[in-house]
Formats: structure tokens, C-alpha cells, sequence
């Protein structure tokens, strides 16, 4: 409980720093936010209009406590451009945006974790150079491409050249498939390497040379041994990982024409929409933060040996 309070408490701070520095996006960006976003053309009438609806005609401290009521409400502000409110705006995007992120961290788990560990197997006490070396020749391309030429590089071959897959647009199952894989890709081969290295760290240990050599089944050695000692390794990853996907998935999003908040936030910096780039920054700033609180909670209850709980 000490442990788990610690935490909560190191959340809470760091929600703190960050609900400050997405207030402080506003006040720090050059010149005036709203006559950037309504457009040089805009009458003076018009701006003073529109700054006093946003509570910018307030004091410095006045905006802060307002900004920090309208949290505990709900509110993350109003857009600039259309008045619409931002929580409003979130609310309908974010919806899209967890359907990739959520499709993507199982898959990538599915796939990651099985083949880790088969490749562990194949790979052990360097057997099989062959093998280790079309994998990590493999897994070290598809990690050295961007996210963005990976998307791009889908949408040629699957749906330019090959005429199978939408390109773009969300809508039927077969839409998902293209941006789930660019999600998917990336971090399948990192995670592969490090259930593999994992593994292979693991097939060391004594106990597992004990059950060896009561000549255990392979399929209860790797289930019952094996797999339970990489799950701290692989909670950290999966927490690491589903934060990445729902930071990440704005690249994704634009290619791919996806409505969720990734793209709407693109939108929102282009036309200097302040107010919304503002709220779904503090949005995914906070879901970041509380996946990483959860990992940790989640380690240190599933390993009461883990250095964390001291932490």
C-alpha cells in the first residue's frame, strides 16, 4: 500500500507539471494566439470578441485558476476557429484513435511474444547463426524506418500496386487493417528482440537446467517456466508500448486519413488552433503518465523481488 501511495503521489506531481506547462503553451507562442488563428483580415471587434469568450482579457493568474476549474469540470477550453467546445472535439475523436491503439498493443504482443521466445529457442548457445542474422538484419530495417515511410510504403504496395486494402478513411474492418499494421511493424520488431534476448537470459538460469533435466515437456517448460519469468519484462513493454502507440498513432492518423485526435491535433497546430493543440497535448500527456504509473503498480504486484517497489 506504502508502495502503491508513492505513486499515486508521484502522478499527481507530475499531472501537476503537466496541466502547468499545457497552460503555459498558450502564453509562451509569439505574438497573439487569436488574431493568428482567426486570420490577419479579422476586424479588431472581432479578436477582443473572441479573447474575452476564451478569458484571455483576464489576469495571468485569473486564466490559471479558471483553466484549472474548467478541469476539475471537464472543460479543456474552446477551439478558436469554430467555438466548438474541446472536450467536445476529444470526445468525438478519441473514440478512433483507442480503436488503433487498442487493436495494436495485443497484436503486437501476439505476435512479439511467441516469436521471441521460438527464436530464443532456435537461437540458443548460438545455434542457428543463420537464423539470428536474417532476424536481426531483418528487425534492425524495419526499425530504422520512420513510421511515416513505413505507412506509406503499405499504402503502395497494398493498395497502389496490389488494389486489395483501402488506402485511406475509416470505415469497413478491412480500413483497419493498413494503419493497425504501421502501428504494429515497429514495435513487433523491437519487442521481438527483447523477448528474445529475455528469453535466452532466462533458458540460463539453474531452475530451468533443473526442469531440463527431469526432461520436462518443451511445451511445459516454456509455458510453465519460461514465459511466467519474462512477464516483468514484458508488462514494462506492453506499458511502454500502448503509451507509444496512442503518442505515436498522429503520424499514423495523417496518412492514413484517420479522424481521430492525432490528426485533429495536426489540424489544430497548422491553423493555429491553439486551445485544441493545448487539450489534447494535456490529454495524451496524462494517459502517458498513468499508463507508466500502472506498469509500475502492476510490477511491483506481480514481482515482490522487483527494485521497483523500493522505488
Amino acid at each position: 500500500m506504502a508502495f502503491v501511495l508513492r505513486r499515486l503521489c508521484r502522478l499527481l506531481l507530475s499531472l501537476a507539471v503537466v496541466v502547468t506547462a499545457s497552460f503555459g503553451m498558450m502564453h509562451l507562442i509569439p505574438g497573439d494566439p487569436v488574431r493568428a488563428a482567426l486570420g490577419p483580415t479579422a476586424s479588431p471587434e472581432l479578436i477582443e470578441a473572441r479573447r474575452a469568450t476564451l478569458g484571455l482579457d483576464l489576469p495571468l493568474h485569473e486564466q490559471f485558476w479558471n483553466y484549472l476549474s474548467g478541469l476539475f469540470r471537464g472543460e479543456l477550453g474552446v477551439s478558436i476557429a469554430t467555438g466548438e467546445r474541446v472536450s467536445d472535439i476529444v470526445g468525438e475523436r478519441l473514440p478512433a484513435t483507442l480503436e488503433l491503439a487498442f487493436a495494436a498493443v495485443p497484436l503486437t504482443l501476439l505476435l512479439a511474444v511467441p516469436l521471441g521466445m521460438w527464436l530464443a529457442a532456435r537461437t540458443e548457445n548460438g545455434r542457428r547463426r543463420g537464423t539470428e542474422l536474417v532476424f536481426t538484419t531483418v528487425s534492425g530495417f524495419v526499425l530504422a524506418l520512420p513510421e511515416f515511410l513505413v505507412a506509406i510504403g503499405l499504402v503502395v504496395v497494398f493498395s497502389v500496386t496490389l488494389g486489395v486494402l483501402p488506402p485511406a478513411g475509416r470505415g469497413d474492418p478491412s480500413t483497419y487493417v493498413l494503419p493497425v499494421a504501421a502501428l504494429v511493424l515497429g514495435p513487433a520488431a523491437l519487442i521481438t528482440r527483447l523477448i528474445r534476448l529475455e528469453t535466452l537470459r532466462v533458458l540460463g538460469e539453474e531452475y530451468v537446467r533443473v526442469a531440463r533435466a527431469k526432461r520436462l515437456a518443451p511445451a511445459r517448460l516454456y509455458l510453465r517456466h519460461v514465459l511466467p519469468n519474462t512477464l516483468t519484462a514484458t508488462l514494462t513493454i506492453a506499458g511502454l508500448l500502448l503509451a507509444g502507440l496512442i503518442a505515436g498513432s498522429v503520424i499514423v492518423e495523417n496518412v492514413f486519413a484517420w479522424p481521430g485526435v492525432g490528426s485533429r491535433v495536426v489540424q489544430a497546430i497548422v491553423s493555429k488552433d491553439y486551445p485544441v493543440a493545448q487539450g489534447i497535448v494535456l490529454l495524451y500527456g496524462a494517459v502517458v503518465l498513468v499508463v507508466n504509473i500502472g506498469v509500475d503498480v502492476l510490477l511491483g504486484l506481480a514481482d515482490p523481488r522487483s527494485q521497483i517497489r523500493r522505488h
